[in-house]
């Protein structure tokens, strides 16, 4: 397997740094494909780590110190990657930390990713993440429910609330084509930050969007669906549990033009 670099706070990081964080997971993260050594959405994702670092550890870095770790781990590898970034408590887990205490950052690079070819078939689940808003690292149930579903045949799993409302898969927002508009759902999920760069592209190229609850008995009724994550803006679903959805190609196509259109930015 290919690996790049692991950085802790701008600079190459030790066997003995790193081994702590093996088992660690009170931290936060925001994972980006690179090409050419620039970003989409890094507004978007400078964005998602000083409010998660607000809300776990009380403090955000400055977005230039955070940039700057960046760079150092890109100048360290080739052009095209894979990047996480990860922010976690220099005092670690099961304690009361110390308040205001700066987090630390680590910064890792690997092999570039575009995710899989679809159209992919999902399992429904009953399941609510704890802090739905913040990209926390672990999560054991997304690998939990993402295995039993596969043992049932299917590719993934996408989550319902105890309301019944469809609102994200194990890694993955969902978003639908009612014929004529873009649906995203309402309930508590992570806004992604390719949903992020979808969204503000797609009402520059004037495309319809709403935010609507969504339950299984309403799928029957849309035209198709998809899932979206750092590796992709788009890739078909063809059933969610019992409900079969339209491929919907065009609609796909146009996730991915909208996607293209947000100019790539280097750290």
């Amino acid at each position: 397997m290919v690996s790049f670099v692991a950085h802790r706070n701008g600079r190459t990081a030790s066997a003995g740094e790193l081994a702590p964080l093996a088992f660690a997971g009170y931290a936060h993260f925001t994972a980006a494909q690179v090409r050419g050594g620039r970003i989409r959405g890094l507004d978007l994702h400078l964005e998602r780590l000083r409010s998660a670092s607000v809300e776990l550890f009380g403090r955000a870095l400055p977005d230039d110190r955070v940039r700057s770790h960046l760079r150092a781990a890109l100048e360290a590898g080739p052009a095209d990657l894979s990047l996480t970034v990860t922010m976690y408590p220099a005092a670690g887990e099961f304690t009361a930390g110390e308040p205001g205490a700066e987090p630390e950052v680590l910064v890792r690079t690997g092999p570039p990713a575009s995710g899989p070819d679809g159209p992919l078939a999902l399992a429904v689940v009953e399941h609510e993440r704890f802090l739905p808003g913040v990209k926390c690292v672990g999560e054991p149930a997304k690998t939990y429910f993402l295995r039993r579903s596969a043992e049932q045949g299917f590719d993934d799993a996408a989550f319902v609330d105890r309301r019944g409302r469809i609102g994200e898969a194990t890694i993955w927002n969902l978003a639908f084509w009612d014929g004529s508009a873009v649906v995203w759902p309402e309930a508590e999920v992570l806004s992604g930050v390719t949903m992020g760069i979808l969204r503000r592209q797609l009402d520059r190229l004037g495309v319809p969007q709403r935010v609507r609850e969504v339950t299984l008995a309403d799928l029957p009724g849309l035209a198709g669906g998809v899932v979206m994550n750092s590796w992709t803006p788009g890739v078909a679903v063809r059933r969610i549990g019992p409900a079969v959805l339209p491929e919907a190609p065009d609609f796909v196509d146009l996730l991915h033009r909208a996607y293209r259109a947000e100019p790539p930015t280097a750290p």
